[in-house]
């Protein structure tokens, strides 16, 4: 029971980091900083919890502060270029904060322990479920009701004006700026929520394992990110969430019986599953078919 709610959560925080990077592709970019932005949570949210005794919650909420603020600092000069161009530039700029996190350290002494991030060797005891009476279950829970407020956010600010014009960004640049759309700020805002997002989903991926190093943020983590909302469409926030249960749930887990052949079919069946779904999984006429499945009479009703 353990490993279906350990993977249970694994899905959940890995769906905050998907989701991280939707924000961003909304409007055309390809960024791979989202996991300097979550190692950058995941370090703040710890020595808070760890070192400064704070409770959880204020600890996520400013580490997601902080995560945006450097995301909103990278943006205006990242997203002044484009394409391969900045998928360089956010490469650069999750090393060095991966790079930062490999040479940092600082620690307090608690007792015989020595308490906070200490270099290569990384930033352990980071103990607060545990030692505040959370089960599993609850932990699981907590995830999952955070999953569903950042999911519900997305969802509403997608069906605004405001995903309205994330979304014409992405599309045509110069048709949106040709009708006043300030391309910039545009961009700039999308790279800040998804900071603060990708924020809150480190500092809770730092709570659940108790142990982080600089080795878990690279460009393995950074790739994952991406790959979850354009793996799973960019129609709705649903698509994020599918393909994390494809490649957490199916891919790493599901076929861990197969031993290292499973790392062999692992690319093979992400590029089957583009191939076969290239628009992903869950894409535009997909939605509209299963609208069409549990809402019969609104559709009807709506033609």
């Amino acid at each position: 029971m353990d490993f279906y709610l350990g993977l249970i959560q694994i899905i959940g925080v890995h769906t905050l980091l998907g989701l991280s990077a939707y924000c961003v592709l909304l409007t055309g970019q390809v960024s791979l900083a989202q996991a300097g932005f979550f190692a950058i949570g995941a370090y703040l949210a710890g020595m808070l919890t760890v070192l400064a005794q704070w409770p959880l919650i204020p600890a996520l909420a400013l580490a997601g502060v902080v995560s945006a603020a450097v995301a909103c600092a990278i943006g205006f000069p990242a997203l002044r270029v484009k394409g391969l161009m900045l998928v360089v530039a956010t490469v650069a700029f999750g090393e060095a904060v991966r790079l930062f996190f490999f040479n940092f350290t600082y620690q307090i002494q608690a007792g015989a322990l020595h308490l906070g991030p200490h270099g290569a060797e990384g930033f352990r005891q980071i103990r607060y479920f545990p030692e505040n009476g959370w089960s599993t279950l609850d932990v699981v829970l907590f995830i999952w009701v955070v999953v569903a407020l950042v999911m519900a956010g997305l969802w509403w600010l997608d069906r605004s004006r405001v995903g309205a014009v994330l979304r014409a960004v992405g599309e045509d640049e110069l048709a949106a700026q040709s009708v006043g759309i300030n391309i910039t700020a545009v961009k700039v805002s999308a790279m800040t929520v998804g900071g603060f997002i990708a924020g809150i989903g480190g500092g809770i991926f730092a709570h659940y394992t108790t142990h982080i190093e600089h080795a878990q943020f690279g460009v393995v983590l950074a790739t994952f990110a991406i790959a979850y909302p354009i793996l799973g469409g960019l129609s709705n926030v649903f698509g994020t969430l599918l393909a994390v249960i494809f490649i957490q749930g199916f891919l790493i887990e599901g076929l861990r019986f197969m031993g290292d052949w499973r790392n062999l079919l692992f690319g093979g069946l992400i590029v089957l599953a583009m191939n076969v779904r290239p628009r992903g999984l869950l894409d535009a006429g997909t939605t509209r078919a299963l609208k069409r499945l549990f809402s019969p009479g609104r559709e009807q009703s709506g033609a």
